[in-house]
């Protein structure tokens, strides 16, 4: 079963730090998308894709490619 991420309106918690990013315009554009339908900020939206894509990430290393 593919997993989804379900955005909703309640918003982020806790301690936080800056950082910056350089994102394709066209990524920018999805994550304003989300933004707007769900009506959370943009930080908020990045904040729980990058949790699930973290939560959720496979990590192979150069080793286990070069082996097959």
């Amino acid at each position: 079963m593919e997993k989804k991420l379900k955005l909703t309106t309640k918003k982020y918690k806790g301690d936080t730090s800056v950082i910056s990013l350089r994102l394709p315009v066209e990524l920018i554009e999805r994550l304003d998308d989300a933004s707007n339908k769900t009506g959370r900020a943009r930080t908020d939206v990045a904040i729980k894709c990058l949790e699930f894509a973290l939560d959720n990430i496979i990590i192979e290393s150069d080793e286990e490619e070069e082996n097959g």
